[in-house]
């Protein structure tokens, strides 16, 4: 082991003497890799192939006390710190550059208890491994609609998924949460205890800390009718419009996306994927319009488990492509925002691009805009521009497409982001979009009190405004 350069939060390279990593290594039960260790490749990789930093150190941590000893490594050193949960991060937030990356990947545990219908889990777990526990008693909560999704950055930023129409977004279904602060202060934040930080943490993503462990309510739910309807993309306009129409009056058990997409024939189609949570007869009877409209070319409409409808988008982003999205909450589908992404559909440059509509859910937008800090809940859909292409030379094209799409599509959008799809090309204009202004200036307040050096950076951003004096410690 020898010294270590490494960058720190001003931005500057600074010495560690390999005495005082050694302290480190003491003090956890997890490990340490250098950018020389086995496995340091491995770990440093996230979902998003277009993500190729390489931090000077990665502690990979197995439980509360290596995230509390840690933290209080890096703020007494000033280091730059990246947290890595699910890594799917599309702006790959969870790895920094030169500085300290804290890994949370090996902390997964998961328990339910099937009486009170809660489950307990650590956050560096994803969903596939949060269904799978929770189905084996019949119980499920809102969790995404991607089973490699991590669920901390799913729940901190709010969680879209597929039962959110009857049951909320998924930091709808938080009841508390373990968190350690920049301070180094290992809390519980719920209804009754931090109330402040409890509300922050339901839609202000990483800002405050590094949440070790999440509470869910939880839901019967067995099996549902899931799926999608596929139709010639000649049909895209019909098939859109008709998607709007349903959408927009549908019952809390479903959920649905509306989808442009190239199929694994290499052919461009149109597609509705829906989930209906609820009686498979009277699913049928809802379901039966969008199943008989068009006809489509493919009906996959079918009985299925929780668990396979979490899995249903597997194949279409797969890790370690180069990924490249843009995002914007939408109040309407109008016919001109039809017609524009139909006719940028037809020129995209990758058989990777998907363009999809992401169903809020009825639930989620009957909750009250200052519940929590997800506060666009009159949004009905987040419009999704989601590039990916191989190999790697082929960014440029592919990046300028999906802008220039996104700068056609200005007018038709909401206004508002979804802050899980924050990107650094918003980060350019401020996070307030994010939030409407009363919300933004609550987690202005709650990250001037939690983390007034703003320790926690690497993430969407609230820059904290409190004047902190030089060697503050809180």
């Amino acid at each position: 082991m020898e010294d270590l350069q490494i960058k720190t939060t001003e931005g500057q390279k600074k010495t560690l003497p390999k005495t005082i990593i050694k302290e480190l290594k003491a003090k956890i039960r997890g490990s340490i890799l250098f950018r020389s260790d086995a496995g340091y490749d491995k770990t440093r990789m996230v979902w998003n192939g277009m993500i190729n930093r390489k931090p000077a150190l990665i502690v990979r941590c197995r439980g509360v006390a290596d995230v509390l000893n840690t933290i209080e490594f890096a703020r007494s050193n000033n280091l730059l710190v990246a947290v890595r949960g699910g890594d799917h991060s599309i702006a790959g937030h969870s790895v920094c550059e030169d500085g300290l990356m804290i890994d949370l990947s090996l902390m997964r545990s998961i328990r339910v208890n099937p009486v009170k219908q809660t489950a307990r889990a650590e956050s560096g777990a994803r969903w596939r491994d949060f269904d799978y526990e929770t189905q084996a008693f019949g119980l499920a909560t809102t969790g995404g609609t991607d089973s490699d999704t991590g669920i901390a950055g799913l729940t901190l930023g709010g969680g879209l998924g597929w039962l959110a129409g009857k049951y909320g977004l998924t930091c709808d279904n938080l009841l508390s949460a373990d968190i350690i602060t920049a301070d180094g202060h290992y809390l519980t934040a719920s209804e009754e205890k931090n109330e402040d930080l409890f509300w922050g943490l339901r839609g202000g993503s990483g800002n405050f800390g590094i949440v070790t462990s999440f509470d869910y309510r939880l839901h019967t739910v067995g099996t549902m009718l899931g799926g999608m309807v596929i139709h010639p993309f000649e049909k895209a306009k019909e098939t859109l419009k008709f998607y709007r129409d349903f959408s927009e009056n549908i019952p809390d058990e479903v959920n649905t996306m509306g989808i442009l997409l190239t199929n694994p024939e290499g052919v461009r189609v149109v597609a509705i994927a829906v989930c209906y949570n609820g009686s498979l007869k009277e699913g049928e009877k809802v379901l039966r319009s969008l199943r008989k409209f068009g006809p489509p070319v493919a009906d996959e409409i079918r009985p299925i488990s929780y668990i396979q409808m979490q899995s249903m988008s597997k194949d279409l982003f797969p890790r370690g492509r180069q990924y490249y999205w843009k995002a914007s909450l939408m109040n309407h589908l109008s016919d001109g925002a039809i017609d524009t992404i139909i006719r940028y559909f037809s020129t995209a440059p990758s058989p990777y691009t998907v363009l999809g509509f992401q169903q809020l859910g009825n639930a989620a937008n009957r909750i009250d805009s200052d519940a929590t800090a997800f506060s666009h809940r009159e949004a009905i859909y987040d419009f999704l521009m989601l590039s990916g292409w191989e190999p790697p030379s082929k960014a440029e094209p592919n990046i300028q497409w999906t802008r220039n799409l996104y700068d056609e599509m200005l007018s038709y959008l909401h206004g508002g982001i979804y802050v899980n799809a924050f990107t650094d090309d918003d980060a350019k204009h401020g996070i307030r979009t994010a939030y409407n202004h009363k919300t933004y200036e609550r987690l202005l307040n709650l990250k001037n009190k939690y983390d007034p050096t703003n320790f926690f950076r690497l993430n969407p951003n609230i820059k904290p405004t409190v004047e902190v004096t030089k060697g503050h410690r809180l």
